[in-house]
């Protein structure tokens, strides 16, 4: 996966880069998103993984699926993923440059496992306190895990924050050994 990432990581960058200078950065997100929805279609992606095939002939299969959905710009990018043999890894380059679009518009989705469905009030509690400790706009993707008994998970980037009965639990067990 690292390798995956060492190569998407510059078409990112450069995507990013220049989505941002011509103010497009949604509209880069949206032809990145399609891009990588087809390439991580099984039948495409054996196609573009076909070495009897010049760069030329999979760009052109890309284009042709997206046709109408992308712009100039977006074409030359593909044509030059294609020379550089790098088609496959548009799904990353995707996901890099979301990565790159959340940290520009300060923007975070955090994952929450909550023992029981949350309401709305709860869900925008959550976020306003989460925005605060985090500095970011953010915007909480819950999941239900009736195995935490109570309380909520929370898992932002790196941080993690239990605020679980399991993981009370676990750290009173954890007291009580020692």
């Amino acid at each position: 996966m690292a390798t995956t990432n060492t190569l998407a990581r510059p078409y990112a960058k450069a995507a990013f880069e220049y989505a941002s200078s011509a103010n497009k950065l949604d509209a880069w997100s949206g032809m990145l998103a399609l891009a990588s929805a087809v390439m991580t279609d099984a039948a495409f992606s054996n196609r573009v993984m076909n070495p009897a095939l010049t760069g030329e002939q999979k760009a052109q299969d890309l284009l042709m699926v997206c046709e109408g959905r992308i712009d100039d710009e977006f074409t030359a990018f593909i044509r030059t993923l294609a020379e550089n043999d790098r088609l496959p890894v548009i799904p990353v380059i995707a996901e890099l440059y979301e990565q790159n679009k959340a940290e520009h518009d300060r923007s975070i989705t955090v994952e929450v496992e909550s023992a029981f469905e949350l309401d709305a009030d709860q869900k925008q509690t959550l976020a306003t306190a989460l925005s605060k400790r985090l500095d970011r706009t953010v915007t909480p993707h819950v999941t239900i895990n009736p195995a935490l008994i109570g309380g909520v998970l929370i898992r932002a980037g790196d941080l993690v924050i239990d605020g679980s009965v399991r993981g009370r639990l676990a750290k009173l067990a954890e007291a009580l050994k020692s």
